[in-house]
């Protein structure tokens, strides 16, 4: 997909279970360069129990991706601090 001079909406009709895939795609919107504000729209219907499993789940994944970046963070920091 290329999106260098496309647009800034994207809608998600079918979500992944990747979070890494989910992230690129919409990362490739929210790129270098873009001048517009990045509109993300989910459609989750409320009898459509896979699509809001699907959302929780990459939400559950990208906050414990964060929290564990984190904790690296935070590590590495420490180890910077006992060498210096």
């Amino acid at each position: 997909m290329n999106l260098q001079y496309g647009g800034h909406i994207a809608i998600w009709f079918n979500l992944t279970w990747s979070l890494e895939l989910y992230q690129q795609a919409n990362k490739r919107i929210h790129r270098i360069g873009q001048t517009e504000t990045v509109l993300l729209h989910h459609i989750i219907t409320s009898s459509g129990m896979d699509s809001r499993i699907l959302y929780s789940v990459l939400t559950a994944k990208e906050q414990t991706q964060n929290s564990l970046i984190d904790a690296l963070r935070a590590e590495i920091a420490k180890i910077e601090e006992e060498i210096l």
